[in-house]
């Protein structure tokens, strides 16, 4: 009898240890963590997967990446990842209103959740407090996007009354809208007129759909001859600076900065001669990708939660300092 006796109480001693970690994994299981995109094909996310797999292959977890362009995939590959016994994933979601269907989902299936990029929101347009974020502070880095416009212009000796601002716009994302009125904020502190400032909404975040939107608006204010351009991202930017071109205006009379400080934009920088294409505020996809895949898997095993918010920053990279190590806030 005293065998079986202490049969029981060890067991009850695993059964206890095993509560006192609450969401934690033994140090023998395999770590799963999904990572999913709204855009795989986009060279942030890109970037954030390779950074990811960078910390992946450091601490001997499985990343599992996944794009997810709509809302049906993507409860399609949350589900594919408790199929496949993942312990949490790190995702930027194709529609930051589809939050609380992420959460209700992730709890479901006993997932750790974590956003990135775009901030995930309930049905009255919170932020879902209960789900870590690690993005950027949009109002700040479209100030700082205003405020590189309007000092070239000063330094090109610009009249601004005489200059037309391209806003390429996707508002339905809250962090679009925030970086377009940073622009404009600090452009119009310049002494910008705000009359100038033209919309020309875009149906995705890409290049093509920034050219489309951007050919439109040119189109209809044919009076200015020089531009600014500036949007969500380096794709917006480049897409407004490809279409000013199709329209005959000269390099010299246009200035975008992008945000993001993709491959894509910083090779407008090594082109033989200067284009309309500024500058991009370089934000950090190793931040994004490898911190976010390192505290995931700090939760998972450790039961570490991440903090609740956190807000990276940028650096403006121009044809001139693009070589600069204090430029390159995401190398």
């Amino acid at each position: 009898m005293k065998p079986k006796l202490s049969l029981v109480l060890s067991l009850s001693c695993l059964a206890l240890g095993a509560l006192a970690l609450p969401g934690a994994v033994s140090a023998a299981d395999p770590v799963k963590i999904g990572f999913l995109v709204k855009q795989a094909e986009e060279p942030w996310f890109q970037d954030e997967w390779r950074y990811a797999e960078q910390a992946a292959k450091e601490k001997g977890f499985t990343l599992v990446k996944i794009g997810v362009p709509n809302g049906e995939k993507m409860m399609s590959a949350i589900d594919s990842l408790a199929a496949q016994k993942a312990q949490g994933f790190i995702i930027c979601a194709p529609d930051v209103k589809l939050g609380a269907a992420v959460e209700r989902l992730a709890r479901r299936h006993k997932l750790k959740v974590m956003s990135v990029d775009d901030r995930l929101v309930d049905g009255a347009g919170k932020p879902i407090a209960s789900i870590p974020h690690m993005g950027i502070s949009g109002h700040e880095i479209g100030r700082q996007v205003g405020i590189g416009l309007a000092e070239e212009m000063k330094a090109r000796g610009w009249n601004m009354a005489e200059v037309g601002a391209l806003r390429v716009a996707y508002d339905r994302l809250p962090t679009a809208r925030e970086r377009a009125q940073g622009a404009v904020e600090a452009l119009k502190e310049a002494g910008f007129p705000a009359a100038n400032v033209v919309d020309a909404p875009q149906t995705r975040t890409d290049t093509g759909s920034a050219f489309d939107a951007a050919g439109v608006a040119l189109a209809r204010q044919a009076r200015f001859k020089r531009w600014v351009a500036f949007g969500l991202n380096d794709e917006a930017v480049l897409g407004a600076v490809r279409a000013a071109e199709a329209r005959g205006v000269k390099a010299d009379d246009m200035i975008g900065i992008g945000i993001g400080g993709s491959k894509t934009a910083l090779n407008e920088f090594v082109k033989p001669a200067p284009t309309g294409f500024h500058g991009t505020v370089q934000i950090s996809p190793k931040r994004h990708g490898y911190e976010t895949a390192l505290m995931m898997h700090q939760w998972i095993t450790a039961n570490q939660a991440p903090p609740a918010l956190t807000l990276t920053s940028g650096a403006l990279r121009t044809r001139k300092n693009q070589a600069e190590p204090q430029a390159r806030a995401g190398d």
